[in-house]
């Protein structure tokens, strides 16, 4: 699964938010994920409003593009509740909130995916703890807090060392690189910002992949996914039809 995250990359200009979208659709991603909010304590954040909010996935329902929204506050969560939402995003922010991932629990929805940026390993394990009695799915993403991300910082290791908790990534590097090897070593989800221009004012433009970008990146990861296999070492059944050509045996005496 790879989402396609817009977050707030469109600067709230909704035309802008609606072309994410369509985009996102042509490269090829599973979801589209952008971020809501109604905080009153972010006066200098401009914000849509809710009957923008409804136009824009309205928007990515006509088109066919499969949707979900970050919430940042209860008053978030309630509103994207009554549009039906059903796949669910806890930001590394809260992944340490317990009144907001219960929060999140109680609308009971078909999935969860968690965040752990700025998280350490017993953090990772009590956000799963508050999450553990519920009868959906909840997916686990490794994440390096940090826009864009440095590839020393990302420490992609974690997720061979604890392939029962992760699974998968979401990444703030530049490029394509990381959730390439992410999917190698076994990642199944994937998420990665996204944007129209990385010219674009904005705090998450820079660790952002413009549509050409991602769109290779989503090539190169379903084809990665192909090459990965079953693991059983035998030949291919393309090698079983040239194996007596290619085959040298060597006469003895």
């Amino acid at each position: 699964m790879i989402i396609c995250e817009a977050g707030i990359n469109h600067n709230f200009d909704l035309k802008l938010a609606k072309e994410m979208a369509l985009q996102a659709q042509d490269t090829g991603a599973d979801i589209v994920k952008y971020q809501t909010w109604f905080r009153k304590d972010w006066p200098d954040l401009p914000q849509f409003t809710k009957p923008e909010w409804e136009s824009l996935f309205n928007y990515c329902d006509k088109i066919g593009m499969p949707w979900c929204s970050t919430p940042f506050d209860l008053e978030a969560i309630q509103f994207l509740k009554s549009l039906g939402m059903t796949v669910w995003k806890i930001p590394s922010g809260m992944a340490t909130h317990e009144r907001f991932i219960r929060a999140i629990k109680e609308q009971k929805p078909e999935k969860i995916i968690l965040s752990t940026g700025m998280c350490d390993i017993n953090e990772v394990y009590e956000a799963f703890h508050w999450l553990a009695d519920i009868q959906f799915s909840v997916i686990v993403l490794h994440c390096t807090t940090s826009y864009p991300a440095k590839f020393e910082e990302v420490n992609l290791n974690v997720l061979s060392y604890n392939p029962m908790v992760f699974d998968g990534i979401s990444d703030h590097t530049p490029g394509i690189e990381v959730p390439i090897a992410a999917t190698a070593l076994g990642a199944t989800w994937i998420e990665k910002h996204f944007t129209l221009d990385r010219n674009l004012p904005g705090p998450d433009q820079a660790a952002s992949l413009e549509p050409a970008e991602f769109k290779q990146m989503v090539k190169c990861i379903r084809n990665i996914r192909k090459a990965m296999g079953s693991g059983i070492k035998k030949p291919t059944e393309a090698e079983l039809e040239c194996r007596d050509r290619i085959r040298r045996r060597m006469a003895l005496p």
